[in-house]
């Protein structure tokens, strides 16, 4: 029964709420576009840290995998063996190293709004995947996965030994896992969902009353058909750049330039650096979103205006943020960024007019020096724009925030505006220079009072707030 993402919230919704209901998610194919053991096989010929017998046999027990059908334990065998000798600690950052760096852009966008659907139930959500901790468990940390059933090497003394722990999971093993965990948790198999885009999990399916085919391959979608479970495919995520999008991206880039140098004429004509800005914050950003085919969906956009000057927090993923929250908050207001911010050629033409400060973190004398003017342009009457979490994030799970801002809100006694915006790196990568067309939806949240602020409480301040972030992000823009 083919359905769709907003099919199985329905069904979802519809299921007994609580943790007695367990969400099983396979990893790769299921909740990244592709294979995280290709990412690790591929870093690894990028170091040369693998040598061509092992690769000959790992090729040829893949293909035995992969077009015959066997068991995944030769090959997982062969991968656990070349570890042998490893700190775990060691991988374990490694595995961080590879998510950050290119399986974070896997993850599929549409799972994210299927995992809050399970947490507004109160279910218990499992990762059940054949993969190793050092490919699963920065996945599940993002995705904020309660627990992760995988294959796992045998450790002692904080060193690899070269065997597994226990058999790899998949096929029955994984189904046998799972079964496992339900019965652990108190569980019952007929109210459990189970999704997996392989044949190999049919078993896994087959245990649990609502099985879903997830993006599946070809013959999972015959056997889903036949038994009638649901069927469904997410939207892929989108990395790589289309000549289309170059092209688009290009324009809006000249565009925002161009608006730039007249906004600047218009100052060196008037005297009225403040007007120059204004006009590029008012026609640059919404130009150049238009020019690359972006639709930027406001909710609550009266917030940003119910109380000026104010410091605009907005979570930051991607470089189009920037122009997203410039649509939003559009005139009076300069921002806060990285020094690096001041070499991105994206933004250097709009930093420059609007005055950014531009902030040296690896200088914390010089980093509260170039405060001084961001706090002297908010008692003026300035709003400022910050992202607290100092940099850009691989998803969008919020990372711990900055006190920067927050300090400058309590000494100018304005308030904080939270933006939070739910989807600019799908359309732009992390890394990415091409934007590609879609619509970014943005929530503009009530302003944060800061009056009665004092430093000692300041901690608790940040944490509230970057709570109420993940909240809405979790929630998503439905």
């Amino acid at each position: 029964m083919t359905t769709t993402a907003s099919g199985l919230h329905a069904a979802i919704a519809a299921a007994p709420p609580g943790p007695g209901t367990v969400a099983a998610f396979d990893l790769d194919g299921t909740l990244i576009d592709g294979y995280s053991a290709s990412v690790v096989y591929r870093d690894r010929l990028r170091r040369f840290d693998l040598g061509a017998a092992e690769l000959m046999r790992t090729t040829g027990a893949a293909m035995d995998t992969r077009l015959r059908g066997a068991d995944v334990g030769k090959l997982m065998g062969i991968a656990v063996r070349s570890l042998s000798g490893r700190l775990d600690d060691d991988l374990l950052e490694w595995g961080e190293r590879l998510f950050r760096q290119e399986i974070a852009g896997m993850i599929y966008p549409e799972v994210r709004g299927l995992l809050a659907a399970h947490r507004r139930a109160g279910h218990r959500v499992v990762m059940a995947t054949s993969a190793t901790p050092y490919q699963a468990l920065s996945v599940a940390r993002d995705l904020d996965i309660d627990d992760v059933l995988c294959t796992r090497p045998e450790v002692v003394d904080g060193m690899l030994t070269g065997r597994l722990s226990g058999p790899p999971l998949w096929g029955p093993a994984k189904a046998d896992a799972v079964s496992s965990y339900l019965s652990e948790h108190d569980a019952v198999a007929r109210r459990a969902f189970a999704y997996s885009n392989g044949f190999e999990d049919v078993p896994m399916l087959e245990s649990v009353g609502h099985p879903v085919a997830l993006n599946p391959d070809r013959r999972l979608t015959q056997r889903a058909k036949t038994r009638g479970w649901s069927v469904v495919r997410l939207r892929e995520p989108r990395r790589g750049a289309t000549v289309g999008s170059t092209i688009r991206t290009g324009i809006a880039i000249g565009a925002l330039t161009t608006t730039v140098a007249g906004a600047a004429a218009v100052g060196l004509l008037t005297g009225d650096r403040q007007r120059a800005a204004n006009l590029v914050g008012t026609v640059g950003p919404d130009l150049a979103l238009a020019i690359c085919g972006i639709d930027v969906r406001v909710s609550g956009r009266q917030n940003a205006w119910r109380q000026r000057p104010a410091v605009y927090m907005f979570n930051h993923q991607s470089s189009l943020d920037l122009l997203v929250v410039g649509s939003v908050v559009q005139r009076d207001v300069t921002g806060v960024a990285k020094v690096e911010a001041s070499r991105d050629p994206r933004f250097f033409p709009v930093g420059a007019l609007l005055d950014v400060a531009y902030i040296d973190r690896s200088d914390g004398a010089r980093a509260r020096a170039a405060l001084e003017p961001a706090l002297k342009k908010l008692r003026s009457g300035i709003s400022l724009a910050i992202a607290p979490e100092g940099t850009r994030t691989p998803t969008p799970k919020i990372a711990p925030f900055k006190k920067g801002g927050f300090h400058l809100a309590m000494q100018a006694g304005v308030p904080i505006v939270p933006i939070v915006v739910h989807n600019a790196g799908e359309l732009m990568w992390r890394n990415s220079l091409v934007a590609h067309p879609g619509t970014v939806h943005v929530s503009v949240l009530e302003p944060v009072s800061t009056e009665g602020w004092v430093a000692a409480d300041l901690d608790a301040r940040v944490a509230d707030l970057r709570a109420r972030f993940q909240a809405v992000v979790h929630d998503g823009h439905r």
